[in-house]
């Protein structure tokens, strides 16, 4: 299973590639998807099912539109066969539960420039591994998470506080949002919370401005938090 399809998969070798049977998408943004057709194409010659696309419609539907178009790519939902296709689609909703193998991913609210959902995926009674994928303020995300065992949250910041202004725009959060943000986290449930989705020549800077707000005191409660940044090849088990 593969959560986005970023160009981090290109890390990957061919028979790690060959192993993904489901793609879970939060959104339709390149940098989401821009190696998914390069990865089903590497190895879809020595596949003998299709690669299931878990997503929302309309992320599947500026797949379809954009992508797998016989334009920019060839339509895998079609090739090599209609009854035998390299991909196929698996609409998903916000709130609705998949089970892949012996791991439930839930699609968890995100609020995005464009139609988006996180993912929180979990063994069977097991404490949550919780993605947010790319949002900004997000107040229906912190009542869910606030509802499950929590073992990691890993959440994007965007932008430096520089930029806020912008990533208000895009609809990302910077430092100084993400600690408002934060402020939601029911305290009796604290957990390691990871940073990605940074840009790389603001990375030190971003971690940096975090870094004052995460030693700091607001609306009279301790606001400290377990938090670092998600770098490349980290492994995690839960």
């Amino acid at each position: 299973m593969l959560i986005d399809a970023g160009t981090g998969v290109g890390d990957l070798t061919l028979e790690e590639m060959l192993g993904i049977d489901h793609v879970f998408l939060t959104h339709s943004h390149l940098d989401h998807i821009a190696a998914l057709p390069l990865m089903v194409d590497a190895v879809a010659s020595r596949r003998k099912s299709p690669v299931t696309l878990h997503a929302l419609p309309e992320t599947l539907s500026a797949l379809k539109t954009h992508v797998f178009n016989n334009v920019i790519w060839p339509d895998f939902t079609l090739l090599p066969t209609v009854q035998n296709p390299f991909i196929q689609f698996s609409p998903l909703s916000v709130g609705e539960v998949r089970e892949i193998g012996n791991l439930m991913i839930e699609a968890l609210p995100a609020s995005h420039s464009v139609p988006a959902v996180g993912y929180a995926a979990s063994s069977a009674g097991g404490v949550n591994w919780v993605f947010t994928g790319d949002t900004g303020h997000n107040p229906a995300l912190w009542s869910r998470i606030n509802q499950m065992r929590v073992g990691m949250l890993v959440i994007e910041t965007a932008f430096s506080n520089r930029e806020s202004e912008l990533a208000v725009l895009s609809k990302h959060l910077a430092p100084q949002t993400l600690a408002q943000e934060l402020r939601h986290i029911d305290q009796s449930n604290l957990y390691p919370i990871y940073i990605t989705h940074t840009k790389p020549a603001e990375t030190n800077l971003i971690m940096n401005e975090i870094a004052l707000f995460e030693h700091s005191t607001m609306a009279g409660a301790a606001c400290e938090h377990d938090i670092r940044w998600l770098s490349a090849g980290q492994e995690f088990e839960l």
